[in-house]
């Protein structure tokens, strides 16, 4: 059994003497995990950063097999951010956060194209508002999407600032108003694209993916939310303090 396919670094292991267990999301093959003979070794540990765009050949003799992956880099996204800590941890985070949600070996390409673009836009200005938009289609993908198009209460279109934790549906300021203290606030950027996006927004949307996420993807993982994802809001969390925004 073998095949070539071009992936995303989620994470690479230690295991044994100079080895490493990598994980990939491939655009054919969905989370696929394999051996990389000297993969933790120096010469080798560029290759295998979360983020990395490689191409890489799978190789078992039966299908079942751990099997092992022989890679070439061909986008290095983690040395673009090194030095930007904000930056690296959107890309950890969302890296750890696709090799928990995702069951292995399991094609998912509208989320490859959707972390691949994600990986994109890591320099543009609206990053972080990307990564929460990410993780809104991550829910989606997984049949967990949210319905933020109209109020669950009234139909009303307009003034939606609040979602239901219950429906995830959205909820007009005028219905929810009785019961604000309950719901999770909607960040007008994920309405409107032109929006201005403060910090504040950032956080929200973040805790409003990720109540979802704890619901209904983490739940199932025995370590749940990814330490990566933690350390990102914590990060969001001090700009926001340092902005006071």
């Amino acid at each position: 059994m073998n095949w070539t396919d071009i992936g995303i670094v989620l994470s690479a292991r230690k295991h044994g003497e100079g080895s490493a267990i990598v994980s990939l999301l491939t655009e054919e093959h969905g989370r696929h995990a394999g051996l990389v003979k000297g993969g933790s070794g120096k010469r080798a540990r560029g290759i295998y950063e979360p983020g990395n765009l490689v191409s890489a050949t799978w190789k078992a003799r039966l299908e079942e097999h751990l099997g092992t992956f022989t890679c070439e880099l061909t986008k290095a996204h983690a040395a673009l951010v090194f030095d930007d800590q904000i930056r690296l941890a959107v890309l950890s985070a969302a890296c750890a956060v696709t090799e928990v949600a995702l069951p292995e070996r399991e094609p998912h390409p509208a989320l490859y194209e959707s972390l691949t673009a994600l990986l994109g836009r890591l320099a543009a200005e609206d990053w972080l508002a990307h990564y929460v938009v990410w993780e809104l289609d991550l829910l989606r993908e997984l049949g967990f999407g949210l319905d933020l198009t109209s109020c669950v209460a009234t139909g009303q279109l307009e003034e939606l600032i609040y979602v239901s934790p219950k429906s995830g549906q959205a909820v007009s300021i005028g219905a929810g108003e009785p019961y604000k203290n309950k719901l999770l606030r909607l960040p007008l950027f994920l309405m409107d694209g032109t929006a201005a996006i403060e910090n504040t927004d950032i956080e929200a949307g973040l805790v409003l993916t990720g109540y979802f996420l704890d619901r209904h993807v983490f739940i199932h993982s025995r370590t749940g939310a990814p330490p990566a994802r933690t350390r990102l809001i914590d990060r969001v969390i001090q700009l926001s303090t340092i902005s006071g925004s």
